[in-house]
């Protein structure tokens, strides 16, 4: 039997103890009347697991029941399990940790069903605020289903953090000319996903760029004028532009009145006592319309004291400010000049990622959270191996250096073409790295998530979703580029597209052979997989037109024309399967860049 987070202290012994339908979830005396909640949801999970909804009582337990307990001597968080003869018992330091041994013991009846081991367990977090950030802005906005799926989610492996990315894709009261076009978030979907959350014990934590990555604020004609470089509303559009660009003017003062009416109106939304301003990659900062106050002031002053006065206008706000630390980690004794509450979002995404700004950041003081990433981004499937690699270094660099918290984040670069759902395998590495600093290989913890996650009792469906994405030679990304003519790509030889295609021909082949032994509800992510997978194989094919570039010959011709309809049918599947989780946002861009290939191949 596996758990994930695994946890601190868990010992089995010989007996097993029978959980019986006519039994009952006892709420103890000691608890609050809000944990009745919680017992409603446990009631309702471990229904799915036994068949049968125990009964819901309050007072003192009965041989074979399953009791809730709260004791204050244990930390807020921590819980203990114990499992014998007599019945379960699930004692925790607050609601929250009470609800933490609720989702072990989920795990538990998932795997074992109604006889469990005798067991006793003692758990606790190694980093009091474990989060997840989910990317809204760059081309895919959830609907409320998914994101309420992915609440809870979080919820059963003890993520205490919700953080959506937010640019343009909220309904601002004067930003009609920038959501126009979109299916953004509204005022009562904040509403409403921050009491789910709450329900949850986790915290949704409001974000939205204040100052670089405004793309299409500054594209309109009302806010144009606020954008560093001029003209930049008469560029067409770019995936990849859309992220190097649009930062705000700080030498005009109406940037900052715009970037605090954003706080203004999206603060009140939330019940969480933080406040994410974002300011990340501000890269045009003192190259146009502030270039002579860079002269005077340099790059870095400038930086710092506007993010100095957004920070400071949360905390008079009382809430305490979040940004992103990319920037003033070249200059990290600046933090000291920020507002005390303030906390510093250290990100890095690579495998390899060092220690070196988390060192930096932390000896400068800096209140600190590390922030890896599960490698989704340009991609159509992520990269496992690459997120467990990043996720794993960073959650230990944020042991060593004593980080108040870990963020995972999943971005949505160029369209955000991967399926939410490809992000649960990463979603998992920062909810079990960041609990308990014992860190499995690669192989074990894709075993574990492959039966816990996936009901696969093979344990091998992990390793194979591993192998998708270092299979493909032409990407996304590289499509994407080509169209956008930003670089030069360079190409492989066919043989090498042609060789690519058959692995992936191969997983996909693996990955039907999995549909008949997973449980019911695991069937549809094996059929978005089959998707993606159909997509990047239709890729490398066309990475292998482009490597060899035979226009003339008529068969050539007759493939090309072929490839062209295979292209328009998949498009037509993936529309389908975006629309099952997703608001229709930025869909059309995504069939942009597939019909202006289908063309080509026509051509």
């Amino acid at each position: 039997m596996y758990l994930l987070p695994k946890p601190r202290k868990w010992k089995t012994t010989e007996g097993i103890f029978t959980i019986c339908y006519n039994r009952a979830i006892v709420v103890d005396n000691s608890c609050p009347p809000e944990v009745y909640e919680d017992a409603k949801l446990f009631q309702q999970v471990l229904c799915e697991s036994l068949g049968f909804a125990l009964r819901i009582t309050r007072g003192s337990a009965c041989p074979g029941d399953i009791s809730l307990r709260l004791d204050e001597a244990l930390e807020a968080q921590a819980y203990e399990l114990h499992i014998n003869a007599d019945g379960i018992i699930i004692t925790g330091g607050s609601a929250c940790g009470l609800f933490y041994g609720m989702q072990t013991l989920r795990q538990m009846t998932q795997q074992e069903g109604c006889c469990l081991p005798y067991t006793n367990i003692q758990d606790k977090p190694q980093i009091e605020h474990r989060g997840f950030y989910h990317d809204v802005t760059r081309g895919r906005i959830p609907t409320m289903d998914y994101l309420k799926k992915l609440v809870d989610r979080m919820a059963a492996y003890k993520l205490n953090q919700l953080q959506l990315y937010m640019e343009h894709t909220f309904l601002f009261a004067k930003f009609s000319e920038v959501w126009r076009d979109d299916t953004p978030l509204t005022p009562e979907d904040i509403l409403e996903l921050d009491a789910y959350c709450r329900k949850r014990h986790i915290e949704l934590i409001p974000s939205i760029a204040c100052f670089g990555h405004l793309y299409k604020v500054l594209r309109t004609k009302t806010y144009c004028h606020l954008c560093e470089l001029p003209d930049m509303e008469q560029e067409p559009f770019g995936f990849v532009d859309r992220m190097k660009h649009h930062t705000l003017d700080v030498s005009n003062p109406e940037s900052m009145q715009l970037a605090k009416s954003l706080i203004d109106e999206f603060m009140p939304l939330f019940t969480s006592k933080y406040f994410n301003i974002c300011a990340d990659e501000t890269f045009d900062l003192g190259k146009g319309k502030s270039a002579g106050l860079a002269e005077t002031k340099g790059t870095q002053r400038m930086y710092l004291d506007f993010v100095k006065e957004l920070c400071g206008y949360v905390v008079s706000k009382g809430k305490i400010p979040m940004f992103w630390g990319d920037i003033i980690c070249a200059f990290p004794e600046a933090v000291q000049e920020l507002p005390k509450e303030t906390i510093c979002l250290n990100w890095g995404y690579d495998a390899d990622w060092p220690e070196d700004s988390t060192r930096k950041l932390s000896g400068a003081g800096a209140r600190l959270y590390n922030c890896p990433g599960v490698s989704g981004w340009d991609q159509l499937v992520n990269q496992i191996r690459v997120s467990y690699e990043n996720i794993s270094r960073m959650c230990h660099y944020a042991v060593d250096y004593h980080a108040d918290g870990v963020l995972n984040t999943d971005w949505g670069d160029c369209g955000h073409i991967n399926h939410p759902d490809f992000s649960l395998v990463g979603m998992i590495y920062g909810a079990a790295f960041s609990w308990n600093p014992e860190i499995p290989a690669f192989d074990e913890i894709n075993r574990q998530i492959s039966r816990i996650a996936y009901g696969d009792v093979s344990e091998t469906l992990v390793s194979v979703l591993a192998k998708i994405s270092v299979s493909w030679k032409f990407t996304w990304r590289n499509a994407v580029d080509r169209l956008e003519k930003l670089r030069e790509v360079p190409l492989y030889s066919m043989e090498v597209y042609q060789k690519a295609a058959e692995q992936l021909e191969e997983i996909k082949g693996e990955l039907y052979a999995f549909v008949s032994h997973l449980p019911v509800e695991q069937k549809k992510q094996i059929h978005a997989y089959l998707i993606a997978l159909q997509g990047m194989i239709l890729l490398q094919k066309l990475g292998m037109v482009l490597a060899g570039d035979q226009t003339s010959d008529e068969t050539c011709s007759g493939q090309r024309c072929a490839l062209a309809e295979e292209l328009e049918y998949w498009l037509y599947d993936y529309k389908a399967l975006w629309r099952s989780v997703s608001r229709e946002s930025e869909l059309f861009r995504i069939q942009h860049v597939i019909c202006c290939y289908a063309d080509w191949l026509r051509s």
